[in-house]
């Protein structure tokens, strides 16, 4: 129990090493990107159903566009693999804070678009760098908790979002352009606080942490494709749809959405730590089928039970526990690929999502709009189902890429002389 102060401690302790302010850089990053990231999302589906009068249609097709940056990230990213990961980091950040911004000033689906692209490239694009400079600051068998604790990090800064969302609506101290202009200064914040982040590996400095192959497209990293390509397929049926259910079905205004929200990321930050750890401690197969199988409670749930708190309930249940699929498929790849591939290979991963994001909104904004939105939810429970067949395939330790397996013996002697 005294793991989680004592790190915070060292972190504070070490400020003045590359791996110290490297944690804090990072930890600010994550809170303000959680913030802004946040903010967005607590009234988005609300300023598109009520400002912009997107239909139900629309918003699979915002969506797809929303998703297009995604697809396109491993050529982005291979363009700019010469770029460190800090720099990448940061002007991706300063792109989605620059969209945020201009949400505002939207007044139909056209207008919004090119923000939502713009937005899109940022966000995308850091979501794989920021996994990759997490993990730089720890060994694999700590990823996990690593990540755990930035997820919890990211959370607080999603919770003070949140409640000045909830307090400013409620109250009428805040429209819809004054809490994008909100969202906007998080992601410059983050922006600036990830600059100058230093190289490191495996939690040490390391002048060739920067450094990595533009493309990284393999078969020895299949069973991690195939589990973004099905979480992209999955994820974005709820992502896409599920806070439109509540607005648009339900009837739910943005202090409702938002207390919903507040409930589920205050759950997120107190237990962030833990469950990442449950994967270093555990392993990814059994962690991530488990969740797989919450997936499916709360996605059928949320098709079959006509009922506001049963909906609710399960929007909260798949939201504290999405991380882990993230969380578990990157410690999956940190385990089997060498340093250089890690970062490309997050971006391919990403890419792969997107490969089912981009045309799943569209098919199921088309069923949606036909014959409800159940049948949408019911399919993302069977790609749920499908994702568990692939976890019980997962096995790190016998399935690193012949480049990992030829780093690890030249490292032998030295690993053995260190202690490490």
């Amino acid at each position: 129990m005294q793991a989680e102060p004592a790190w915070y401690q060292s972190v504070w302790q070490e400020r003045n090493s590359p791996v110290g302010r490297g944690a804090i850089m990072i930890a600010v990053a994550a809170f303000a990107f959680g913030f802004a990231l946040n903010a967005h999302q607590s009234i988005v589906s609300n300023y598109f159903e009520k400002v912009l009068k997107l239909s139900g249609p629309q918003f699979g097709y915002i969506t797809a566009i929303r998703e297009i940056p995604g697809f396109l990230l491993i050529f982005l990213a291979a363009a700019l693999y010469r770029v460190s990961l800090p720099k990448l980091s940061a002007a991706a950040l300063a792109l989605l804070a620059g969209g945020y911004v201009a949400f505002g000033f939207s007044v139909d689906f056209w207008t919004v678009a090119p923000w939502v692209v713009i937005s899109s490239m940022g966000y995308h694009t850091y979501l794989q760098t920021n996994y990759a400079l997490g993990m730089s600051l720890t060994t694999e068998g700590r990823a996990g908790r690593i990540l755990g604790r930035l997820t919890a990090i990211g959370s607080a800064g999603a919770l003070l979002a949140m409640l000045l969302v909830f307090v400013g609506f409620q109250f009428a101290w805040l429209d819809f352009k004054a809490a994008f202009m909100l969202a906007g200064s998080g992601a410059l914040v983050a922006a600036i606080a990830i600059f100058g982040f230093p190289n490191l590996k495996d939690g040490r400095v390391d002048s060739d942490a920067a450094q990595r192959d533009p493309i990284v497209l393999t078969r020895d990293y299949r069973y991690y494709y195939l589990l973004n390509l099905l979480d992209g397929a999955r994820q974005q049926i709820l992502f896409s749809f599920g806070l439109w259910v509540l607005v648009h079905h339900f009837g739910l205004g943005v202090p409702v959405i938002s207390a919903v929200l507040i409930f589920t990321t205050t759950l997120s930050m107190l237990t962030g730590p833990r469950i990442g750890r449950l994967i270093d401690q555990h392993g990814e197969r059994p962690v991530l089928a488990w969740v797989n199988v919450g997936y499916i409670i709360s996605l059928t749930g949320y098709a079959l039970v006509d009922n506001v708190v049963v909906a609710c309930l399960c929007y909260i249940i798949y939201m504290f526990i999405a991380p882990l699929s993230n969380i578990g498929a990157a410690t999956y790849l940190r385990k089997i690929a060498v340093p250089a591939e890690i970062a490309p290979s997050l971006a391919m991963g990403l890419t792969m999502q997107h490969m089912a994001a981009v045309v799943v909104p569209l098919a199921t904004g088309y069923v949606l709009n036909f014959w409800g939105y159940e049948i949408p939810f019911l399919i993302a429970a069977g790609f749920a189902s499908i994702t568990i067949l692939i976890t019980r395939r997962l096995d790190p330790e016998n399935q690193k890429s012949p480049r990992r397996l030829a780093v690890e013996a030249g490292r032998q002697p030295a690993a053995a002389t260190t202690g490490s």
